[in-house]
């Protein structure tokens, strides 16, 4: 098929929304499609427009055997409240001409990645226009957390917007999202729920395995080899809870032998390091090459997962895939009846949000028992190999075997017909 994916974020961004467009689109041009991806300019997750594309406000380049175009982005300082959407929108505009260029070229699916929403209205005409067919995929629910989170406040604004939101999603031929529960919400939202479809996040789990140790890391931090790492990695988003991490390791600063790693870039980073500047048990690491991340991963012995209860089940966080790929526990910060409770409690600890003393004696709890954290950290690779591994997640999708001719390749996509 010919496969056009508009996503703001692309690689090679190498967290977030930009890892995984990046990696379904070189995984369709692996397996006989045509690509072509309208994205912005890289800036995530350093919020800063990546030097290497700086000089031209489009670009067109090929990646990995995928044509992709980008179109320039507005990246604010502070990316809060109005000024969060304003950096969405600036790409909807900018993009607008990249997709009316695409209709030239007669796309068979137009797949639209939210964030950003913005683009869901643009992603749908294109997809018309050109009698391809229309699918919506949503990796977080941005309008509610929006409001949810207090980015957004006006109640009157916040009725008008769900209502397009409800309108524009009841649009699209396919629907899906990255957890089931989420997928429930978009029912709830008014799309049928034949048009829904579960789309879990993924994980290379040949690159991403138990066998890595993470000596180098701990050379670089001057950690002793019987210490245990409790390691928090990804980008560092206002959604996630993260100031629990140095809350719980003041908690803990007694405990010379349990040691807080943070690995990442984004906004939260200095809020971070400044809440943990006197604390002896805090690391910070800089975002790490993707070369390096199986090592990274396995350099924790157990991973953090703090995330911000009003995001309670409008995302499901991507950075989960790798850390069960490696094999370690997780510890994540969750009510009963969520998505992350479902998964995390098979293969880790949960304790309620914003519960910083619970999260201390969490850690404790696995610090203190190396046979738990062994069999606990094979649950969770078990579960990244049965449900997150990427040919079984991409495959049920878009079918397993190259085609030569589009209609042959639709065959194997789960999108219903154009009503």
């Amino acid at each position: 098929m010919k496969i056009l994916i508009y996503s703001a974020n692309f690689a090679p961004e190498p967290t977030g929304i930009g890892k995984y467009s990046g990696e379904m689109a070189e995984w369709l041009a692996a397996h006989g499609h045509n690509v072509r991806v309208v994205c912005s300019l890289p800036y995530y997750p350093q919020w800063k427009l990546d030097p290497a594309y700086a000089g031209r406000a489009y670009r067109r380049d090929t990646w990995r055997n995928v044509s992709v175009w980008r179109a320039p982005i507005w990246v604010p300082a502070s990316p809060t409240g109005i000024k969060r959407v304003l950096h969405l929108l600036s790409f909807a505009i900018a993009s607008l001409p990249l997709m009316v260029r695409q209709l030239f070229w007669r796309p068979d699916l137009v797949l639209t990645v939210a964030p950003a929403f913005v683009c869901a209205p643009m992603g749908w005409l294109a997809a018309r226009l050109a009698g391809a067919r229309a699918w919506l995929h949503l990796q977080d629910f941005e309008v509610d957390l929006a409001f949810n989170m207090g980015l957004l406040r006006s109640k009157p604004v916040r009725g008008i917007v769900l209502r397009l939101e409800r309108f524009m999603l009841r649009r699209f031929d396919q629907v899906s999202s990255i957890s089931t529960r989420m997928v429930e919400t978009l029912q709830r939202k008014g799309v049928p729920k034949a048009r829904t479809r579960y789309f879990p996040n993924w994980v290379d789990v040949s690159r991403i395995h138990p066998g890595f140790d993470g000596d180098a890391f701990r050379v670089q931090l001057g950690i002793p080899a019987d210490s245990v790492v409790v390691l928090f990695s990804g980008s560092m988003g206002g959604k996630q809870g993260l100031m629990a991490i140095p809350a719980a390791a003041s908690l803990l600063s007694a405990r010379s032998d349990i040691v807080f790693v943070v690995s990442g870039e984004g906004v939260m980073k200095p809020a971070l390091q400044s809440a943990a500047a006197d604390l002896p048990n805090v690391r910070f690491l800089p975002l790490q090459p993707i070369e390096r991340l199986g090592e990274l991963l396995c350099f924790g012995d157990i991973h953090l997962l703090p995330q911000n209860e009003d995001a309670t089940d409008l995302v499901l966080p991507s950075k989960l895939c790798g850390m069960l790929s490696s094999g370690r526990p997780v510890i994540t910060m969750s009510r009963p009846g969520t998505e992350l409770h479902a998964v995390v409690s098979q293969c880790g600890l949960v304790v309620l949000p914003d519960d910083t003393s619970a999260l201390a004696a969490a850690v404790v709890k696995l610090a203190d028992d190396r046979a738990a954290r062994g069999e606990l950290g094979k649950r969770a690779r078990a579960y990244a190999e049965h449900h997150f591994e990427i040919d079984l997640v991409l495959a049920r999708l878009f079918g397993s075997g190259a085609r030569t001719q589009s209609a042959a390749a639709s065959e194997n996509l789960v999108v219903p017909a154009s009503s």
